[in-house]
């Protein structure tokens, strides 16, 4: 899995217990997944369908620096499925799994888009094409 960005727990990210509030880590996720399916799909339009059982297995306090994992699943006809963990950069535990995200690629009117994708494709390949 490669982990793509990272973020600063602050306190304003923390629930009552002073912990990182599951809330403000599922947004993380849920931008992180849109981004990565707004590139490989090419389409700025993307919306989140469906999200799986979300796992917690360890928490994050203020100062820690947290990774945020993404890798393709699999790619439908209008859809890219990705899973997630995210992990704390210093000791790598992981904090919590997402083993399904679908995005879903949509037109101008708001309906699904097919979007012939079957494989990442990376900047340098699509450069390469040009």
């Amino acid at each position: 899995m490669k982990f793509h960005s990272r973020r600063w727990v602050k306190p304003e990210d923390l629930n009552p217990n002073g912990t990182l509030f599951g809330g403000k880590l599922l947004a993380w996720i849920d931008e992180e997944a849109a981004l990565y399916a707004i590139i490989q799909l090419e389409n700025q339009r993307v919306v989140t369908k469906y999200m799986s059982e979300i796992n917690f297995m360890s928490s994050a306090q203020q100062g820690d620096i947290v990774e945020i994992g993404i890798e393709v699943v699999k790619f439908g006809t209008t859809s890219l499925v990705v899973r997630s963990e995210v992990r704390n950069k210093m000791t790598h535990e992981t904090i919590i799994t997402v083993d399904a995200i679908t995005m879903v690629g949509l037109d101008s009117f708001g309906k699904p888009l097919p979007h012939g994708k079957t494989t990442v494709e990376y900047m340098k390949d699509r450069l390469g094409k040009l």
